[in-house]
Order: structure tokens, then C-alpha cells, then sequence
């Protein structure tokens, strides 16, 4: 393999279709310019099929639109459809007590709230981009804000609804491994010890309570001590999930001088996961898996899902940046090799997000509450981003 040019060349292909496939798909179909805000419910060709706004995409949508901006072209159409989503935000998607909605209608009015804080985390991410963008402070001072509500909130018992009854303890993989991401977002436009301190405690959970080497993987869920509890729900190992942690671990190792302690967690899971995700059949990066290999207990557990392989793909690139193995160039030629032969369509543009294990389409719909711009576009950004940093690095040589 001729590595400069392999890389060149994924490097052109993200930009190209960031630019010219996903961004417009999204300008043209979701960006509400009446309301603000992003629709999401799209049919394969983008018509509107449900005009409830998912809230976590509002976040995610500014967020993207910014990090566009930041890093592929300075897009003045990206910044307003971010700044136009971060009012409706403001507008619209909180409470009295600051805690967000998980859905509205398309002119704001509340519709159901759960028990997460996941709007807040995306929230906070985008505002902190746009203030990156715009050196807007007030942004920058609102993202921190809602990150120590986030963490106000996960912190006040009673506050939000227990998921289980009381006897039941256990902790959860997913808002631990987020707020690493979040910390690195605000961290380049506040400097406030609070975010490098909760990486810190996030990625020292992981290691204590969510790290199974006797399973070779890193749990969904565990016990409040780290403890393995053996039922259908928490033997569940989330192969993409992992792998999108393992690049936010491996992101700030390299902000960290390529920390070893750091780098060394990040490809141990990495290498687990993909182990249990890749599907030796029919390739791609499977939904879910049992850590004793029983039968897994979710429905969709032999699907290919969008955002898995996004995230591999981004873990790849990242894991030969740091390393120079080959092997991890190899592990993103097959992953991107299956994603594009099988997600992209040629005929309305965008990516099917449901496919079934052999890579067949299990339904067209380009959007829905969960699927919209943000895993496949940041997937882009990021991942071109990283091929110009393996380029420099080539060239240094």
C-alpha cells in the first residue's frame, strides 16, 4: 500500500462528500428556516415525514454546522443554520430548572422529557463549537454552564428519575464516556480545571469499573463496584460504543503528549471490540453482543447500524496516527470498504442508517428522532482532519 496516497485520497473523498452529499442533504431538508432548529423525520429523498424535532439533534446539528465551519470551509450557511439552532435551543428546549426536553413540535412546544441528560451534553458541545467559530465568549461561558448543570443534575439523588427500583445498583457506560467528549469541546474555548477533572474521572471509571479482561471487552453495565452482574442485560457489550470511547480516550492521550497509560487503555479496547465487532460473514461492525456468547436479548442485535462503522472508521485512522501500525490502516480499509459499498445512496444522496447483517437496506428513511446529521458528517470532518495529520506527519518523515 502506498500510504500517503491511500490517505490523500480518503482525505479528498471525505471532504468531497461532506461538502457535496451530506451537508446540502441536510441544508436543503432539515434546516427549518421558519422556526430554526433541524428536522430530522426525512424519507429517503428528504420529504418530510414526522415534524416532531428530536432535542439531542438540535445540539447535534449546531454543533456539526460548526465544526464544518471550523475545520473542512468556512461555510457562512453552516454558521447560520448553527447560530439559527442554538436560539431555537435557547427558545425552546429547557424547563424551568434548566433541564432539556427530548422532543418538541416544530415551533418549540414541549413534548416529552426522559430521564437522560444527553440533550444537555450535545448542547453544550455545540455552543462551544459556535463560540470556537465566532469567539462569541457568551456561548462559550452558556456551554459551561449547562455542563455543570449536567453534572448538578447526575449529582442530585432524586433529581432525575431512577431508571431501575432502588434495590437494583448499577451504573451505566454511556454518560461516562460522553463527558470526555464533552470536557475536550468546551476545553478549547474555556479554561476551567472542572472539565480536565471530570476526563480524568470519566476515563478513570472506565478503567476501574467497565474494563473486563476477563471477557476481553468493556461493558454497557455494571455494578456500582464494577462488579459483573450475569443477566441478558448486563452481559451486553456494544461494540461501536467502545470504539467511539476509544477515540475520545485516544484524542486527549494525544492532546497529552500521546499519553501511554492512555493510548495503551485506548487500543486494548479497540483491539476487544473489534474483535467482537466485526462480523467475519458479512463484514461490517455488528450491533451487539453477549460477553459469555449467549444469545443476545435485543432485536436489532445482528444488525449494521450507521454510527458503529463512522466510529470505526475514525478509531482506525486515529490508532495509526498514534502508532504507525499498519494494521489499523488495514482494519479502515476493510470498515470503509464495507460502509461505502453498502450505506451511501446513489440515487437521493446521504446514508441509509438500517441495514440487515448480509448489508441489505432494512428501511430507506434517511432520518428519524435518533438518526440525523451527526455521527456520519462529524465522521467526515473528523476523519479528514486526521488524514491531513497523518500527511504532515508522512511529509516529516
Amino acid at each position: 500500500m502506498n500510504v500517503k496516497e491511500y490517505i490523500q485520497s480518503w482525505a479528498d473523498s471525505y471532504k468531497k462528500d461532506l461538502t457535496e452529499n451530506i451537508m446540502p442533504f441536510w441544508m436543503e431538508h432539515g434546516w427549518d428556516r421558519e422556526n430554526g432548529g433541524v428536522y430530522t423525520c426525512v424519507n429517503r429523498d428528504g420529504s418530510l415525514m414526522d415534524s416532531t424535532k428530536s432535542v439531542w439533534f438540535q445540539g447535534r446539528f449546531a454543533f456539526i454546522c460548526a465544526f464544518a465551519y471550523n475545520n473542512v470551509e468556512k461555510n457562512q450557511m453552516w454558521l447560520d443554520a448553527a447560530k439559527s439552532t442554538l436560539e431555537f435551543i435557547e427558545k425552546h428546549c429547557f424547563d424551568e430548572k434548566g433541564h432539556m426536553y427530548f422532543s418538541v413540535t416544530a415551533d418549540g412546544q414541549p413534548l416529552r422529557k426522559r430521564r437522560y441528560v444527553f440533550s444537555e451534553t450535545f448542547a453544550s458541545i455545540a455552543m462551544s463549537e459556535y463560540a470556537l467559530a465566532t469567539g462569541d465568549q457568551h456561548w462559550a461561558q452558556r456551554a459551561l454552564q449547562i455542563f455543570e448543570d449536567t453534572q448538578r443534575f447526575l449529582n442530585t439523588p432524586g433529581f432525575l428519575p431512577e431508571k431501575f427500583e432502588p434495590n437494583v445498583q448499577l451504573q451505566s457506560h454511556s454518560i461516562i464516556m460522553i463527558l470526555i467528549n464533552v470536557g475536550s469541546c468546551i476545553r478549547k474555548v474555556v479554561n476551567d480545571p472542572k472539565l480536565t477533572a471530570q476526563i480524568d474521572e470519566s476515563i478513570a471509571k472506565l478503567k476501574k469499573y467497565f474494563i473486563h479482561p476477563e471477557f476481553k471487552c468493556l461493558l454497557e453495565t455494571v455494578g456500582m463496584n464494577g462488579e459483573f452482574v450475569n443477566t441478558n442485560m448486563t452481559r451486553t457489550i456494544n461494540p461501536g460504543h467502545c470504539i467511539e470511547t476509544v477515540w475520545f480516550i485516544m484524542e486527549e492521550a494525544k492532546l497529552r503528549g500521546w499519553d501511554k497509560d492512555m493510548l495503551d487503555m485506548a487500543l486494548t479496547i479497540f483491539n476487544w471490540s473489534w474483535d467482537w465487532g466485526w462480523d467475519k460473514e458479512y463484514g461490517g461492525i455488528i450491533n451487539f453482543r453477549d460477553c459469555l456468547n449467549l444469545p443476545s436479548q435485543d432485536y436489532s442485535q445482528d444488525m449494521k447500524f450507521w454510527w458503529p462503522q463512522c466510529e470505526t472508521i475514525i478509531a482506525s485512522l486515529y490508532a495509526y496516527l498514534a502508532t504507525g501500525d499498519e494494521k489499523y490502516l488495514y482494519r479502515h480499509e476493510r470498515i470503509s470498504e464495507w460502509t461505502y459499498a453498502h450505506f451511501p445512496d446513489p440515487e437521493y444522496g446521504e446514508w441509509y442508517g438500517y441495514l440487515h447483517r448480509d448489508g441489505t437496506v432494512a428501511q430507506p428513511a434517511k432520518g428519524n428522532l435518533f438518526k440525523g446529521p451527526f455521527h456520519i458528517p462529524r465522521m467526515m470532518i473528523k476523519s479528514y482532519m486526521l488524514c491531513q495529520e497523518i500527511l504532515k506527519k508522512l511529509e516529516e518523515k
